[in-house]
């Protein structure tokens, strides 16, 4: 594996619930820190929903790796964010043999 290029700053979020007073939650999203990333974007599709188009594109996102149990140490389950575009963090493996870097399959969906 060649040395990846971490290039673009992406802020690593995790989701949370906080008590809505009424017996129920609110579900929303806690920065964890801000990962330098290196991207490639999949193969892009288009389908439609009931109220607007919804575009889904995979991307691959390597990072540099972190302890297991580490907050800087992405899961599924959590989201990058850059800007406004926000990515998915379907599933994690890593990269390289050494465990230097971490590989993240994620989706960035975009209603239209």
């Amino acid at each position: 594996m060649s040395v990846p290029r971490l290039n673009r700053p992406l802020v690593l979020e995790a989701p949370t619930r906080a008590e809505d007073g009424a017996g129920g939650f609110v579900a929303g999203w806690s920065p964890l820190g801000t990962l330098w990333a290196e991207m490639r974007a999949g193969t892009g599709q288009a389908r439609a929903g009931e109220a607007l188009a919804l575009g889904a594109t995979p991307w691959t996102i390597v990072v540099r790796a972190a302890p297991a149990g580490s907050p800087r140490r992405p899961e599924a389950g959590q989201r990058f964010r850059e800007g406004v575009r926000i990515f998915a963090i379907l599933a994690v493996a890593e990269a390289d043999p050494g465990a230097r870097y971490l590989t993240c399959f994620a989706r960035e969906e975009v209603a239209r």
